[in-house]
């Protein structure tokens, strides 16, 4: 136990005898008469509480790791309960007040809570630095150590190793590639770490707590396991950390493949590429002959596909480049992967939407999507905007084949099994995903969340323009349905078929 750590331990020996004065005052008597009584039980209690804060290393502070802190607190001061009402009962000692005991456990959380996240508070605030209370020794090292980390950033390189990452480069990938990476990070530091990998296994061999930029040479088409691989990058860097990926896009490999052979050749050879790269790995039984023909390699993966992995472990995406060829990404981790064991890869999805109540269904529906590109949709947002209908404008997510399966509602039609489960109705507002929900107004997702959501929505019979127009036909629908809800639906569903059949509506 260091100094700064037998500080905090003194304290909270100190808050301990706070929350019995508390007790004592609560119950109506003056503390000191209790102390008489309970001095034993205080000096037992006092060697329990500290035995379990040190068990549960809650001295130990760290602002970086608050919420896992409170936690921490919690437990211990749980436990100390625990341990306190079984001695109580095993001994027979009814003479100790309950409201006592609790109290003070009680009371004495509240009082370190508070104290924790005033210090939380001040560290932020920069008014006290890492080295507070600590002894002049560890001081000197610490110091010595943020001395040698400056030096390790600084421009003094070493001419012999500057100019080896510059040839290897140039080499691996080309001198455009070269300056590309020179924009985006500081390639010369001892903090970036530079890799020409497919496995994650060169990855997490890596020095942790270390690097600031990883910059990986290889495409990303061939790495089997890329959500593996890069929740390992995102476990090698700090907050903020930038990582920078680059891959042959789907439309890039098929330009490249219509360049290189002569006509009527070149599209037979990319169907079958095609087939064989895109199409094999959807599916359960065709995915295995996909691996041992390829081992994984070279596979075809989209633009939204690509940035949709990276967001799903953690990274967000602060440029996108096409450089000789290949399509280049700079990523900023911003939190932890999420570390999806559902992820809608297949031609069926299930797709996390807003029901009834607030509670999270699962809406069936035939892929027309890119894979990962349900991760992209604030991304896309801020890029893109909404157009008509509340679509989002120029959306690259969707695929070819998924724009002629909405065109006729051919991917809708999956949605039955929620409707036959009890999960949506047949006319109701759309299911909405999180980030949509979310751009609603407060008074209009109160209103939805109070009925189930419906395979036909009220759009085709108001077909409005803008998110506020949509906004403003549902709570029309909410409004009806609530006082007439089998007249509203009747209504709404014949003039939906009405405008589909004869006036042509689209939602896309």
């Amino acid at each position: 136990m260091n100094r700064r750590e037998l500080v905090f331990l003194v304290f909270d020996i100190l808050f301990v005898f706070i929350g019995f004065w508390i007790s004592g005052l609560l119950k109506h008597s003056s503390p000191l008469l209790y102390i008489n009584d309970y001095y034993l039980a205080i000096i037992l209690f006092g060697l329990i509480w500290i035995l379990l804060s040190l068990l549960f290393r809650k001295y130990d502070l760290n602002e970086k790791k608050h919420l896992k802190k409170t936690k921490q607190i919690f437990l211990s001061n749980f436990s100390i309960l625990a341990v306190s009402a079984i001695l109580i009962y095993l001994l027979r000692a009814d003479k100790y007040s309950r409201f006592i005991v609790i109290g003070t456990i009680s009371f004495t959380t509240i009082i370190e809570f508070s104290f924790f996240y005033f210090w939380v508070m001040l560290k932020k605030a920069k008014v006290l630095n890492d080295d507070f209370l600590l002894p002049k020794t560890l001081k000197r090292k610490n110091y010595e150590a943020q001395q040698l980390f400056k030096l390790k950033q600084s421009k003094l390189v070493d001419p012999k190793r500057e100019t080896s990452i510059k040839r290897e480069i140039i080499f691996e990938l080309g001198r455009t590639a070269y300056c590309y990476f020179e924009k985006a990070v500081n390639l010369f530091a001892e903090s970036t770490l530079i890799l020409s990998t497919t496995t994650r296994f060169n990855v997490t061999n890596q020095r942790e707590d270390y690097y600031n930029s990883i910059i990986n040479l290889k495409r990303v088409n061939d790495i089997r396991r890329i959500n593996k691989f890069f929740e390992a990058v995102n476990d090698k860097l700090p907050r903020g950390g930038i990582f920078v990926c680059l891959a042959e896009t789907k439309e890039l490999r098929k330009n490249r493949i219509l360049s290189k052979f002569p006509p009527v050749f070149n599209y037979i050879y990319y169907t079958l590429d095609y087939f064989l790269k895109r199409v094999f790995p959807k599916f359960p039984i065709t995915k295995s002959i996909y691996f041992i023909l390829t081992r994984g390699e070279n596979r075809v993966i989209s633009r939204a596909e690509l940035l949709g992995r990276l967001y799903s472990c953690g990274f967000e995406v602060l440029e996108e480049e096409n450089v000789d060829k290949l399509y280049f990404v700079i990523a900023r981790k911003i939190k932890h992967p999420a570390f999806d064991l559902e992820p809608t890869y297949g031609p069926i999805i299930k797709l996390k939407r807003i029901g009834k109540g607030g509670k999270i269904i699962k809406v069936y529906k035939l892929r027309t999507m890119h894979p990962y590109a349900e991760y992209l949709q604030s991304y896309i947002f801020d890029k893109h905007n909404l157009q008509e209908g509340g679509k989002i404008k120029n959306d690259f997510r969707v695929s070819t084949a998924g724009r002629f399966m909405r065109k006729f509602w051919i991917d809708e039609l999956p949605m039955l099994i929620n409707f036959f489960r009890g999960d949506i109705k047949i006319v109701g507002v759309r299911p909405l995903s999180q980030h949509y929900f979310n751009l609603y107004t407060q008074e209009l997702q109160e209103k939805r969340i109070k009925f189930k959501p419906g395979l036909v929505p009220p759009f085709y019979a108001d077909n409005p323009k803008t998110l506020e127009e949509i906004m403003a036909s549902e709570m029309k629908y909410l409004n009806a349905y609530e006082k007439h809800p089998l007249n509203t639906d009747v209504k709404y569903f014949f003039k939906a078929f009405y405008n589909i059949v004869f006036k042509r509506y689209r939602s896309s």
